[in-house]
């Protein structure tokens, strides 16, 4: 599976690129506060200043980058840096991003993503130098913001089943135990591994807004739902390897919803079992 989704309607978005001869901003003052730990992801380093600067001061450092260094990490980090990446990318691009960073996070690690904070107008312009069209646009994250200047805001991301959560409707959903494995997350909604599944890779896609019928969220995050029950079909078709899924929401206890809290379920099905349909 491709790790990051890339428009055919954004197609210089590499050509945005920062050409530095020193770290960046937000790398200098993560240094300096102690937050860059582990082994770290440098996620669209572009042309890697900043992943040789790290590997001076003595980090583990791999960069990735679609177009620069598309060599796709292996194995999951402990510090992942996206510094100044979605705010060239199309919402459903930033959502792949979102995404592939939560998948190669450790559990108990930290992701910092840079935005800029000076984008006066949304849409298409033509690059100065290059002479081609790239997009723009203001990006706000419900993560906790650590950092924010009049020209840029740093949020820190822990994955969602790994922080605390108001809970005064006391749902599983909105409050997952941190020990359930979570396959993925975005801005609205994440993905976890059933806890009782009726087959190998029975997952969940939950939006995070505290919503019990389905036809009851906005359009908005429907389409973050669908967008991510997609690519969790796919990490569960190369992890599990299925001959099928059963995709599906119910709606009401007389269609078997006994969670009151929206969700999709994406069951796994293999040639010679057939086991129940999910009741939850």
């Amino acid at each position: 599976m491709n790790l990051v989704y890339r428009s055919p309607q954004n197609p210089n978005s590499h050509l945005t690129v920062k050409e530095r001869i020193q770290a960046s901003f937000p790398v200098r003052h993560l240094l300096r506060n102690g937050l860059i730990r582990g082994r770290v992801l440098d996620f669209g380093c572009g042309l890697g200043t900043d992943v040789n600067f790290l590997r001076e001061k003595g980090f583990d450092v791999t960069g990735y980058d679609p177009h620069y260094a598309p060599d796709l990490p292996c194995g999951r980090f402990d510090t992942i840096l996206c510094l100044y990446v979605l705010n060239v990318l199309l919402p459903e691009e930033q959502a792949h991003v979102l995404m592939a960073v939560s998948e190669l996070l450790q559990p108990n690690g930290r992701a910092y993503f840079a935005v800029r904070r000076d984008v006066t107008q949304d849409g298409f312009r033509t690059h100065l130098k290059h002479g081609v069209k790239v997009y723009q646009c203001n990006v706000k994250l419900p993560y906790h913001s650590i950092l924010r200047t009049e020209n840029a805001e740093m949020y820190e991301y822990r994955p969602y089943n790994q922080i605390s959560h108001p809970n005064p409707k006391n749902c599983s959903f909105c409050a997952p135990e941190p020990g359930g494995e979570l396959l993925t997350e975005s801005a609205t909604c994440y993905t976890m591994l059933e806890k009782f599944p009726v087959a190998s890779g029975h997952a969940l896609v939950i939006p995070k807004k505290h919503v019990a019928d389905y036809f009851e969220l906005s359009t908005h995050t429907k389409t973050a739902l669908w967008l991510m029950t997609e690519r969790v079909k796919n990490l569960l078709t190369e992890r599990f390897r299925p001959d099928g899924f059963d995709i599906g929401v119910n709606i009401g206890a007389a269609a078997g919803q006994t969670m009151p809290h929206a969700h999709i379920y994406i069951i796994p099905r293999y040639a010679g079992k057939m086991e129940s349909l999910s009741r939850r």
